[in-house]
């Protein structure tokens, strides 16, 4: 399996138990890092980077993808995150 399906596999598994509160979406994709894209009605002042973590530790601990958050760009509906792979 790819390092792009085992993402999108994530992402599936996180949406099941967070939307419509949050939702994760690929956004790009490149050699050495991914970003995801979260909207949502989710309150951004309680737990806001709390998401993106959930899904770092989701794509380390059952998929086997390590990453560390590069760069959070907020915006209107939520936040783009960038993912750096850790090899």
């Amino acid at each position: 399996m790819t390092t792009e399906e085992l993402i999108q596999r994530a992402i599936k598994e996180f949406n099941e138990y967070r939307v419509p509160e949050i939702e994760a979406k690929l956004k790009k994709h490149q050699e050495g890092s991914f970003v995801i894209e979260f909207t949502g009605t989710f309150c951004q002042t309680c737990g806001f980077y709390d998401y993106f973590e959930d899904l770092r530790l989701l794509l380390e601990n059952d998929f086997g993808v390590r990453t560390r958050i590069k760069h959070i760009e907020e915006i209107t509906t939520g936040a783009d995150v960038e993912f750096e792979f850790l090899f």
